[in-house]
Parts: structure tokens; C-alpha cells; sequence
């Protein structure tokens, strides 16, 4: 691996993918795969495919707490927060943007033509970022086929959690059966860090539920979806839906839904609806205090995880469950990537676009970046 970057060289990779990163977690995640380990050789394959396992075994967004993750192994604790926040702030402050032109407008600006060439894109880079961190993940036919298997559960419906879980049980029985159990502990541990959050969260909301509304308010809310949020965008929707609009009625139907659409057509974190949904409810304040909300668990988790990885490699049994982990996630991203490019891929054109994409990025090794936005260049003027 090559020398460590500088916390201003960290700044700028985790600006730039936090201002160009459409297309969710996967995509987010594939991106940072070409920055730090292709592109720069900041990482290897086997450290990130490590993070990547670690991230999925803590709630929260993804994205954010894979960013978190690799700006400790790159800067320290320093690294850590500079790189998260990096990658949120222009997510956040696009999100706010588009909340006050909602508030002064009555509507959201269109960005249909945009997404229409971006979306294909997106699909050829998380598919070659799949191929690259295979051939990394997949060394060995058990391997293979529980990555195959893991795909298949999650398509036909298993949690996410329960996928990643048994995957690294399932790995670690086979490979190490006879070895010390108690080496699986850490792991174990990491899987513990949200389990009393999820254990607890209802009785979180039950006390919220005869609190007006207040930034104080606010901020626990948000930061109660953060703490206890497995899984994708829907779920999102289907937390704040349950207390915002049904038990609340701080928001109503139509403004939940131009929330998520502003989460999902602008770049970053899909979890930025929080500071629109925040600057809706609270003004400037708002977004603040429910952007900060939503985030802060992701930092708190990957503080406490973090320094657990390098053990977990150090023992067999472990380094087997994480093995086991990383695979499924790869599989939980490829079956994520199955259901974004049928969303994605609707015409000949958008065909075309994914097919160059992948080309260009497999075989001449252009930056991501540029195919975004040329992506969405190309989206535009079929628009116009």
C-alpha cells in the first residue's frame, strides 16, 4: 500500500464523491473504491472489502459510516471526522438548497433529463467496482457459493442483517469449527453495538410521542433513525412516515414525498432528507439540528468498531466470519444493483449509456467522475 495521504488530500477525495456521488450506498460505495484503492492505492482490496464487511454489520447509512471508516484507516481521528463530514456537507447543503426553493417556490425543481442520463451510469460503475472487489473477496469455491446463496436469500426477501449475520456464522462453522470459540467474540461484539438501540428504540419513540414539536425534538428523532436504521431508502420512508405524518402530523403525505425525492435526485447520502425535512419543520436551525442528529450515531458506531477490525483479522475465526461478511455484502450489492438497473435501464439509450460506461471504465480505466457528468449532460439535452 502506498504512503498515507495528508488529512487535506482525505478532504478533497470525500468533497468530491460527496458533490458527484448519485446513485445510493452501492454506487457510493464503488466510487470509493476507485478513489482510494484503484486510483490512489490507499488502501488494498483486502482492507476495504474488511471496512465494507464492518460497515454492514452497524446500523446507519452506509455510505457515510464506509467514508467514516476509511478516513480513520487513511488520518486517524482526525480522518474520521474530516472525512465524513466531507462527504455530507455538500449533500447537505445542495438538500437545502432545493429546501428553501421549496419553501419560496411550493415546488421542487425539475432534475428528471439529469438523473435519466446519470442512473445507467451509475449501474456500470457499481458493476465493475462488484468485479474488481470480487475477485478480491471470492478466494476460494465455499466462498463462491455462499456468496451465491447470500444473493439468493436476500433476493427472495431475507433482512439484510440476517443475510450478513449468517453468512459469517455459516463460514466461520465450516472453516474453523474446531478452533477456540471465544476468538469469534469480537465480532459478536460489533454485531452487539446496536442491538440495545434496537432493542430500545420503541420505548424512544413511545416517550417522544406526547413531545411537541422543538429542535430538541427534532434532534432525538433524527438521531433515533439513525441509531436503529437497518436496510435501504424504503425503510427510511417507512420510519419517518410512521411518526412524522401518521403519530405526529408534523409533515404531511406530499411533503414526506418531495423529501425522499430530494434525497434520492441529489448527490450523497440518501439520509440528507433529514435536513430538508428539518429545514421544513425548523428554518435554518432545523436542518442543522436534524442533519447533526441523523449523522452523529454513524461516527459514535465506526469510533467504537473501528479499532475492533484489525483484531478481527489477527484471529482465525474471526478473520473466517469476516470473510463470510464481506461476501455477503458483495452479494447484497449485487442484488441491489439488479434492482437499480431495472429502474435505471429503461430504453435503448439508457442501455447504451451503461453498456459505454462499462467499457470505458473496465477496459481504459477512465475516472468515474466524468462518466457521471457526462451522463447527466447527455440526459439533459435528450430532454430539451
Amino acid at each position: 500500500m502506498a504512503t498515507g495521504p495528508c488529512i487535506r488530500e482525505v478532504a478533497g477525495v470525500f468533497l468530491k464523491l460527496g458533490t458527484i456521488g448519485f446513485g445510493g450506498p452501492a454506487a457510493h460505495i464503488a466510487m470509493m473504491e476507485d478513489e482510494v484503492v484503484r486510483r490512489r492505492g490507499w488502501l488494498t482490496h483486502e482492507r476495504f472489502l474488511d471496512l465494507l464487511g464492518a460497515t454492514n454489520l452497524i446500523p446507519g447509512p452506509n455510505s457515510t459510516e464506509m467514508a467514516i471508516h476509511i478516513g480513520h484507516q487513511l488520518a486517524g481521528w482526525a480522518g474520521l471526522v474530516v472525512a465524513g463530514g466531507c462527504f455530507i456537507l455538500p449533500a447537505a447543503c445542495i438538500t437545502l438548497a432545493f429546501a428553501w426553493a421549496y419553501v419560496h417556490f411550493g415546488s421542487l425543481p425539475q432534475a428528471g433529463g439529469f438523473l435519466y442520463g446519470v442512473k445507467p451510469v451509475i449501474i456500470a460503475v457499481v458493476v465493475q467496482a462488484l468485479w474488481r472487489l470480487g475477485q478480491s473477496a471470492l478466494k476460494t469455491t465455499r466462498l463462491t457459493v455462499i456468496a451465491l446463496l447470500a444473493a439468493a436469500a436476500n433476493f427472495l426477501g431475507m433482512n439484510e442483517l440476517v443475510v450478513l449475520c449468517g453468512a459469517g456464522v455459516i463460514t466461520a462453522l465450516i472453516d474453523r469449527l474446531a478452533n477456540n470459540a471465544r476468538a469469534v467474540l469480537p465480532v459478536l461484539s460489533i454485531v452487539g453495538l446496536g442491538a440495545p438501540l434496537l432493542a430500545n428504540g420503541g420505548g424512544v419513540i413511545a416517550a417522544m410521542l406526547v413531545t411537541p414539536f422543538g429542535l430538541s425534538s427534532l434532534f432525538l428523532f433524527f438521531m433515533k433513525v439513525g441509531a436503529v436504521l437497518f436496510g435501504s431508502g424504503y425503510v427510511l420512508l417507512a420510519f419517518l412516515r410512521a411518526d412524522l405524518v401518521d403519530r405526529w402530523q408534523w409533515l404531511t403525505e406530499a411533503q414526506l414525498l418531495d423529501a425522499i425525492a430530494v434525497g434520492q435526485m441529489t448527490p450523497g447520502p440518501v439520509f440528507t432528507t433529514a435536513t430538508f425535512i428539518g429545514y421544513l419543520l425548523g428554518g435554518t436551525p432545523g436542518a442543522v439540528v436534524a442533519t447533526c442528529g441523523i449523522f452523529l450515531p454513524a461516527f459514535l458506531f465506526v469510533a467504537l468498531s473501528g479499532p475492533l477490525i484489525p483484531r478481527l483479522r489477527r484471529s482465525a475465526t474471526a478473520g473466517a466470519v469476516l470473510d463470510g461478511v464481506n461476501v455477503a455484502s458483495l452479494a447484497l450489492m449485487a442484488v441491489v444493483t439488479w434492482h437499480l438497473g431495472r429502474a435505471a435501464v429503461v430504453d435503448g439509450t439508457t442501455a447504451v449509456l451503461a453498456l459505454v460506461s462499462a467499457v470505458l471504465l473496465l477496459r481504459f480505466r477512465l475516472n468515474s467522475a466524468w462518466l457521471v457528468l457526462g451522463g447527466g449532460l447527455v440526459g439533459l439535452s435528450l430532454m430539451h
